[in-house]
Order: C-alpha cells, then structure tokens, then sequence
C-alpha cells in the first residue's frame, strides 16, 4: 500500500503541479500544489450544499491515509465558473431536484471531455433529475454499472461488493454507476449508497465509526482513482 500510495501521490504532483494543457488536456489545479476538490453548486432546489463540513474531512483523511495532499476547504463551484476548470474533481450531492441551463451543460461536456472527473453521490431523490440532466450533457451515453473487480473498488482499499451502503434510504443495494468518453471513466454516480454522509462530522449523523470508516475509504478510493486514471 505504502508504494501505492506514493505513486498516486506522484502522479497528483506530475498533473496537478505541471499541469496539463491542450484544448484535449485534462483540467488543472495549481494552487499549491495540492488537490483541491470542487463542490458544484446548481439550481432547482435540490441541497446542493448539504454537509458543508464532508469535504474538508474527505481532504484530512486523503492526506493521512493515502499522502494526497488536498487543500482543506472546498471550492464551491458553479457550471459557468471559471474555476471549474481548474478543478480537476468535482463533487456533486443533493436530495431533490437539479436542473443546468444550456451554458452549463455545454461547460460540464467540455469539462469532461477535457480530463474533469464529477462524483455525483445520491443523497435521496436526486436520482431522476441527475439522470436527466446527464442525459442532456451526453445524450449518446447511458450510465452503465460498475463490475465488482474495476479498479475504482481496489485502487487502495478493497470494496469487493462495490460500493458501500451507508445510510439505508428505502433498503435498496448500493450501487456504483459510471459514465465513459473515450474508454474512460468521467463520472461516477453512487446510488442508494450516500458514502458523502461518512464524510461529514460524527454528530451531524450519529453514524457508527464502522460505516464512516467504510465511507471515508470509499472515498479515498474514488478520488485516487480520478488522478491515477
């Protein structure tokens, strides 16, 4: 684990520090040479914002356990931000409703195809409207689910049933969906799963340690996997 992790380190400072260029280059982030991992925030009611403190503690725990240096606050972005494109990883979660204009949709393709990860994670009732909207971005793909032995469950920790399922919603199984350009993985869609609720400080779920734990390394698996893919 110790060499994995120093490579997925190197390779976060080879793209992040250097960056990539070229209108087919993958977005960059240049601030101090760290990660900075984006939220976007979006229109149409749904909470976009919801457990404000998952990212700075998803950031603490890729530092500790995996070497990735990631800058401590989120960047709240928008699909007409600038800024998005200097955020190679950017975060989505949400309860309800989600709806892009056209300038934003055309911003998330170009995003995307450019080398821009998104992890989108249903926190309940955002699973019509994402897929909707996706559809808009790629009206071409479709989502398709993840196999059990892809690389984003093993990267670092073992998932050997995908992904893990934190809070129990309806009591359906967790799963784990991906959208491809290209052969390559750009968005990963966690549904009936919600492993961003293990992000968020202890009090704000009462969740027990075992199930932040398991989301905590989920999430380090998924961000690993965006800078090594």
């Amino acid at each position: 684990m110790i060499f994995l992790r120093r490579t997925v380190h190197g390779l976060l400072l080879c793209g992040i520090v250097l960056g990539w260029t070229g209108s087919e280059g993958r977005a960059a982030d240049h601030e101090n040479g760290r990660l900075t991992i984006a939220r976007m925030k979006y229109d149409g009611g749904g909470d976009w914002y919801n457990d404000p403190e998952a990212i700075p503690n998803l950031a603490r725990e890729l530092y500790l356990r995996a070497g990735i240096e990631t800058n401590p606050d989120q960047r709240v972005v928008t699909l007409t931000d600038d800024l998005l494109f200097s955020s190679p990883f950017l975060f989505m979660t949400g309860h309800g409703e989600v709806r892009w204009t056209e300038p934003e949709i055309r911003n998330l393709r170009t995003y995307l195809t450019r080398g821009g990860f998104l992890y989108a994670d249903d926190d309940y009732g955002m699973d019509e409207a994402f897929r909707r909207e996706m559809k808009r971005v790629f009206p071409d793909k479709d989502f398709v689910e993840l196999p059990f032995d892809h690389p984003i469950y093993h990267i670092i920790y073992d998932f050997s049933a995908g992904p893990p399922k934190h809070h129990e919603h309806d009591g359906k199984p967790p799963q784990g969906f991906g959208l491809f350009h290209d052969g390559r993985l750009v968005v990963y869609y966690t549904y009936e799963s919600n492993v961003s609720d293990g992000w968020a400080d202890e009090k704000t779920h009462n969740d027990p340690p075992a199930k932040r734990e398991a989301a905590f390394r989920m999430g380090i698996n998924i961000v690993a996997y965006a800078l090594y893919r």
